[in-house]
C-alpha cells in the first residue's frame, strides 16, 4: 500500500509541473510548448517499441483508437490548458481541472448511489471555485487586463472545455481497456505515445512558429528541455506510476490521491511567484479539497 501510495504522490507532483512550466517560456507559443511536450512523449515511445523485441504494435482499428483518445486526453486537452493558463493564471485553471474526479464520478455514478449524497463535496468544490477566481482577479495575478478582464474568461472557458475533454477521455479510455484485456497498460500508454506525437507533429506543421524563427528563440535551450521533461515525466512516466497506484490501491484511495495534482500545481505556481497564498487563497484550496473528499467520501 505504501508503494502504491508512493508512486500516485509522484504522479500527481509530475502532473503538477505542467501547470508552470509553459510559464517558464514565455516567448514559446502555447502551440509550440504543446507540440514539442508531446513530441518528446511520441519519440520516447515508439523508441522504446523499437527497442523492445518483444512489443506488441497495435491493429488499424487500436492504431484509430489510439489516435482519438490522444485528442482527448493529450494534444487538445493540453493546448487548451496551455491557452487557459496564459489568460487565467495557474491557479484558477488548475483548480478546474482538479474538478475532473467529481466528473468522473458523477457520470459513472453506481446505481446505488444517491445523488443527494454527492451535493456536499459538489458545494464545497464550486464554492472553492468561486472564492479562488475572486481572489485571483482582486489580486491581479497573471490576468489580461484588456477588454475589461474577457482575457480571463476566455482563460476560465479553455480550462472546461480542457476538463471536459479529459474527463470523457477517462471515461472512454477505462471503457476500451475494459473491452480489451488483452492490452495491458504499458502497451496502451506506448500506443497513445505514438499517436499524440502524431498529432503534435501535425499541430505543429500546421499552426507552429517556423522552425528558423524558434531555434533563434533566447531560451530555445530551456523551453526544450521543459518539453522534454514534461513530455517524458509528466506523461510517459506519470502514466506508469499512475497505474502502479492503481494496482496496489483501492478505486476510492486512488481517487484521493489525483487531488495531489492540483496541490503541486498550486504549490509550484506559489513557489515560482515567488509569495505566499493570501488568506483567501488558502481558504479557497481547503473547501476544493474538503469537497473533492466529500464526493470520494459519499462514493465510497
Amino acid at each position: 500500500m505504501l508503494k502504491g501510495i508512493a508512486a500516485g504522490l509522484v504522479a500527481g507532483a509530475l502532473w503538477g509541473l505542467v501547470f508552470v512550466a509553459p510559464r517558464m517560456v514565455g516567448g514559446l507559443s502555447p502551440v509550440d510548448f504543446t507540440a514539442g511536450r508531446f513530441l518528446s512523449y511520441g519519440v520516447f515511445s515508439l523508441a522504446l517499441m523499437v527497442i523492445i523485441r518483444r512489443a506488441v504494435w497495435p491493429t488499424r482499428q487500436q492504431a484509430f483508437a489510439a489516435l482519438g483518445m490522444s485528442v482527448l486526453g493529450f494534444t487538445g486537452y493540453y493546448l487548451l490548458l496551455v491557452l487557459a493558463i496564459r489568460d487565467a493564471g495557474t491557479e484558477v485553471p488548475s483548480l478546474i481541472i482538479g474538478t475532473i474526479p467529481l466528473w468522473m464520478m458523477l457520470l459513472g455514478k453506481p446505481v446505488g448511489l444517491r445523488w443527494g449524497a454527492l451535493l456536499p463535496g459538489l458545494l464545497l468544490t464550486l464554492l472553492g471555485l468561486g472564492l479562488m477566481m475572486q481572489a485571483t482577479q482582486s489580486a491581479d495575478t497573471d490576468l489580461d487586463a484588456t477588454a475589461g478582464g474577457l482575457g480571463f474568461w476566455r482563460g476560465v472557458a479553455c480550462a472546461v472545455v480542457a476538463m471536459a475533454l479529459w474527463t470523457a477521455f477517462g471515461l472512454l479510455n477505462a471503457a476500451w481497456l475494459k473491452k480489451h484485456p488483452e492490452v495491458n497498460a504499458t502497451t496502451w500508454a506506448n500506443w497513445l505515445g505514438v499517436a499524440t506525437g502524431l498529432g503534435a507533429l501535425l499541430l505543429w506543421l500546421t499552426t507552429g512558429t517556423d522552425a528558423k524563427v524558434l531555434l533563434g528563440q533566447p531560451d530555445i535551450a530551456l523551453a526544450a528541455m521543459l518539453c522534454i521533461a514534461t513530455g517524458i515525466g509528466s506523461a510517459w512516466l506519470a502514466t506508469i506510476l499512475w497505474n502502479i497506484a492503481s494496482q496496489r490501491l483501492s478505486a476510492s484511495l486512488c481517487g484521493q490521491l489525483i487531488v495531489s495534482e492540483t496541490l503541486f500545481a498550486l504549490l509550484y505556481s506559489f513557489m515560482w511567484d515567488n509569495h505566499w497564498p493570501s488568506l483567501l487563497q488558502a481558504l479557497a484550496c481547503l473547501l476544493f479539497v474538503a469537497g473533492i473528499f466529500a464526493s470520494i467520501r459519499a462514493h465510497r
